[in-house]
């Protein structure tokens, strides 16, 4: 069987999982094939798996557009006035479809003011219009389209309002959740409510998005995307996020997916110097055991990460000892560059301090006499300066 026929008999094979719906007297296309509605009802089932997290769906969804949109710009105008083949065209759009060939099957179409609404906002959408779809939409009520429809447009509606009104859109996105749970709608609601959440400080609905995300959705293809969201946002919301909810939502996680979310945190805590961060990071990314033996840690990140945190604590002689020991050759470039800055660090803590000789006699009596303005001149306080100042070059160099 050659892949384009084992293609045809997939899409077949789809469309009767899929349920057509369609009775025994009802005509299939006008050649003989399958109907719009048919196809793209398969490719709903396909997207459902890819939630699912079957990411060798993947491929087959890109066929099925493929296909789809050759079977649109094949359709001919009456093909329309069959509901549900036009409803096909909007999840079509709005599933990733080629404007050329939405806008191609719409023209010449009679619309009423519901339809012709929708069908603009998405092309302006499609287009990358964002203030014209924002502006289309404000008036599109989901709620006057059939489900399937109306789930695809709460979530495109939802992603255009929120640029003008977060909490609108943030609502419209619960909506679009509402109506196509456990889809790849879902997915994608769940993923855009994590980052509207950040800009609006909404500490509560960003946790509780992650929680919801990280129980349903971790194996879907998109889940690194929702990673780096999450990591973003615990960044900054820090100062008023609760850790234990992250530690929450993390725990849902596999192991690699835990430890690699803990490890970024880590790391930007420490670029950030956000003491607190890094030590609740760096002890997950480790584990609580191997943290107070993080020499054994199997991870290089980890290890410099877990050493970072503990460079101003009491041990920090046998954290000097660890950095001097690390092999720098296991790390990227940007974390060489804040392994450097960790030995410098703990290199300044533990050297001895030794003011008077590193201050000549002279320059007592000028210390009493001078004002409270005076800019320093300690050898000493001199050098520190400079060093921090080699810390901070090194840190900012190492930001992403």
């Amino acid at each position: 069987m050659k892949p384009r026929d084992g293609i045809a008999v997939l899409v077949l094979a789809l469309a009767a999982l899929a349920g057509s719906g369609a009775r025994a007297e009802e005509p299939a296309a006008r050649d003989g094939g399958l109907q719009p509605y048919q196809m793209v009802r398969s490719l709903e089932l396909v997207q459902d798996r890819i939630a699912g997290g079957d990411h060798a769906a993947l491929p087959m969804q890109k066929k099925l557009l493929e296909l789809i949109d050759a079977r649109f710009r094949n359709a001919q105008g009456q093909e329309f006035t069959e509901r549900r083949n036009f409803d096909a065209l909007m999840v079509y759009a709005m599933s990733g479809g080629n404007p050329e060939t939405v806008a191609a099957s719409l023209a010449g179409l009679s619309l009423d003011e519901a339809d012709r609404a929708a069908t603009e906002g998405v092309l302006s959408y499609l287009g990358g219009d964002v203030a014209e779809a924002r502006r289309v939409m404000a008036s599109v009520d989901p709620a006057a389209h059939t489900q399937d429809v109306a789930a695809f447009l709460a979530l495109v509606k939802g992603s255009v309002v929120a640029g003008d009104d977060v909490k609108s859109g943030l609502a419209m996105l619960d909506r679009a959740r509402l109506l196509a749970p456990g889809t790849l709608v879902e997915e994608a609601a769940l993923r855009r409510t994590l980052a509207l959440a950040v800009p609006s400080g909404d500490v509560e609905r960003f946790t509780r998005a992650a929680e919801q995300y990280s129980r349903r959705f971790l194996r879907s293809p998109y889940a690194a995307q929702f990673a780096e969201t999450f990591v973003a946002g615990i960044l900054a919301l820090k100062d008023s996020i609760d850790l234990a909810r992250v530690e929450q939502a993390v725990s849902w996680m596999t192991q690699e997916q835990a430890r690699t979310v803990y490890l970024r945190l880590a790391r930007r805590a420490a670029i950030d110097g956000d003491t607190a961060l890094l030590e609740f990071a760096s002890r997950r990314s480790t584990g609580e055991a191997e943290a107070e033996a993080v020499s054994d840690a199997s991870d290089a990140r980890s290890e410099l990460y877990a050493s970072i945190s503990s460079v101003t604590s009491d041990s920090v002689d046998a954290v000097l000892d660890r950095l001097i020991e690390m092999d720098a050759s296991r790390l990227s470039s940007a974390d060489r560059a804040l392994l450097e800055a960790a030995r410098t660090v703990a290199t300044e803590v533990v050297a001895p301090v030794n003011v008077l000789a590193a201050r000549p006699p002279a320059e007592d009596a000028q210390s009493a006499a001078g004002g409270a303005d005076d800019a320093p001149t300690d050898p000493l306080v001199t050098s520190a300066r400079a060093r921090l100042e080699e810390i901070d070059r090194l840190l900012e160099e190492s930001k992403p």
